[in-house]
Order: structure tokens, then sequence, then C-alpha cells
């Protein structure tokens, strides 16, 4: 059984479509980026994946459990799910809500109704793996814009979950803290899927690439390596196209 399952999904925001006919399998485990220019449709598919918005059309399952809306009136269920399976926003603001930066990795847990003591040891155990022990009394909105990355991740991370889900989560790192944050992403005993637009980075994200074309569906599933091998691959996810340089008329293939 696949922990993940998406059968025929399709995603409409209003009369605009975002999704077009998903078919995609996740193991326990695998590390999958996922790939494709803005507005391909990247982040609808991890929200979907973490039962924020629910398909028109197709069917979703997670542990073979459809995940459907009506399936979220069951409390239990409600609450297994959301330990399980966590969405890392391109924008950490949207995260952030408490008073402290302690407030904020203890949040959760609180919400499970854990021991204050419990609670202390895990808050401080990931306050310390992410650099933010001297930032615990600190308010989030004080913090660098990579700290508050960190934030949230060890906001997510605290709760042990069995699947991560990161949009474009190195959007606003510098290249030292990019370089920390993939090791950091192969040493998690989780299944990660991660987007990004950034062509560069997707062998060190993952080994199996799920790439969206222009129209909203899975124009590539399988390993990053042969993807890369073929030019027209890349053209038809539009992440490389001709381009004509005004100042000597030639014409050059430029990539994202």
């Amino acid at each position: 059984m696949s922990l993940i399952e998406l059968r025929g999904i399709y995603f409409y925001y209003e009369d605009r479509l975002a999704l077009r006919d998903i078919n995609l399998r996740i193991k326990e485990g695998e590390r999958a980026v996922l790939l494709g220019i803005n507005g391909s449709g990247k982040s609808t598919l991890l929200k979907l994946l973490n039962a924020l918005i629910f398909p028109q059309r197709g069917e979703y399952f997670y542990f073979g459990k459809r995940i459907e809306e009506k399936a979220f009136k069951d409390k239990e269920f409600k609450r297994s799910f959301r330990k399980e399976v966590v969405l890392l926003f391109q924008n950490p603001e949207v995260m952030l809500f408490n008073p402290t930066v302690y407030d904020e990795i203890a949040f959760s847990l609180r919400q499970l109704r854990l021991d204050e003591d419990k609670i202390k040891e895990k808050v401080l155990y990931w306050a310390d793996r992410f650099g933010l022990t001297k930032e615990l009394k600190r308010p989030p909105f004080e913090l660098s814009t990579g700290q508050k990355q960190k934030l949230c991740l060890a906001c997510l991370l605290v709760l042990e979950p069995k699947v991560l889900l990161l949009d474009e989560p190195t959007a606003h790192l510098d290249p030292k803290t990019t370089g920390w944050f993939v090791d950091l992403l192969w040493e998690l005993p989780c299944t990660i899927i991660t987007s990004t637009h950034n062509l560069s980075l997707v062998g060190e994200l993952g080994n199996r690439l799920v790439v969206l074309g222009e129209d909203h569906e899975v124009v590539y599933d399988g390993e990053v390596e042969e993807f890369f091998k073929n030019k027209e691959n890349l053209m038809k996810a539009g992440l490389l196209h001709m381009h004509k340089h005004r100042s000597t008329g030639d014409w050059h293939l430029h990539g994202f």
C-alpha cells in the first residue's frame, strides 16, 4: 500500500484550472521533488496533500483512507492527520502568531495536551537544532526572514510528522543556510515532498522528480538525472525557452 495515492485529481479556483488529472503514488521514506514554473500548480498540490483544500474531481488516499472533507468531522482522525502530515508554507509570516519563539514551537504540542515538562524538553531540543535557543523569549516578528523559516520548520518537526511538505523552502535562505537545510532533510526519518522551481537544487532535495507542466498536469515522474538528459523535457515543462538577444539577433536557450 502506498503512503499517498492520488487518482485523477482536478482542482479549480472558481473557473481557473490549477491541477489537471494528477495521478501519483508516494511510498514511505521517499524524497520527492515537485518541479515546475510559477503557476503550474505546485503550491495547490501541496495544500491538497495537506488537506487544506479538496479536489473537485478525483480521489486522495492516505494509508488507504480516502481524504475528503467529511473525514475531518472525526476529531480523532483530524488530530492524527494534522500531526502526521505537515506543510511549510513559502511565506513564513503566515505561520507565526504566538507572542514568543518558545510559545510558537510549543503551540502544537499544547494542542495535543502534553505534559509541560515534556513540551519544554522538545522545544529546547528543536530550538538548539535550529540555532534558536537565544531567541526563545523574543517575538517571532523580530527575527530575520531566514530565522523565521527555521522557526516554522521547528514548529512542524516538533510533532515528529510522517509526511513533511515543503513549499519553496529555500526561497528565503542564504547559500550557507541552504546547504545546512539540505543536509538536515536527508537526516529526517519521514517522507518529504519539496516544491521548487530552482533547477540547481533539484538533485540536492530528492532522488525522485515529479514535474508539473504549464497545463497543470504531470509531464514527468522519475529519476532526477534522466529528466535533465533531455532538453525536450525542460521545454515541455516550460523550464527552458528560446530567447532572441536584441544585440546580436541570435537565438539561445535559457533556463529558470
